[in-house]
């Protein structure tokens, strides 16, 4: 057996904050949406070329507050990227890890965090 792709699924709330931070800060797209049904929890994917994840409005899915770590490369380039849109949310600064990264690490409005990182060797 050989992992090929992980979905992390986080949990989300309003349909618009996550489209505001997904899509309009970090750039995503909107792949798929599914519901069940009118008046029914959204579940969507929304993807970039390094990343596929899942978000989810039903109850048992997950739970908000969650954290994943992306390695990246071009840390630098992403992280002027970020501090150039006009999102007053959030505001990210690039740290020095003492495990030997700098990570870019932003906070959606549900709670959830990406640190996006770079080896310092890279």
């Amino acid at each position: 057996m050989a992992a090929r792709n992980v979905n992390p699924i986080f949990r989300m709330f309003d349909e618009d904050k996550a489209r505001e931070f997904y899509v309009g800060f970090l750039g995503m797209t909107v792949d798929w949406e599914h519901r069940f049904g009118d008046d029914f929890p959204l579940y969507v994917q929304v993807s970039n070329e390094w990343l596929e994840l899942h978000l989810s409005e039903h109850h048992g899915d997950c739970s908000p507050g969650s954290k994943i770590r992306v390695k990246v490369s071009g840390i630098d380039a992403f992280h002027k990227e970020l501090s150039e849109k006009k999102y007053k949310y959030n505001k990210p600064g690039i740290d020095e890890t003492e495990w030997n990264t700098r990570e870019v690490t932003v906070k959606d409005p549900f709670g959830n965090a990406i640190a996006f990182f770079e080896p310092k060797d890279s």
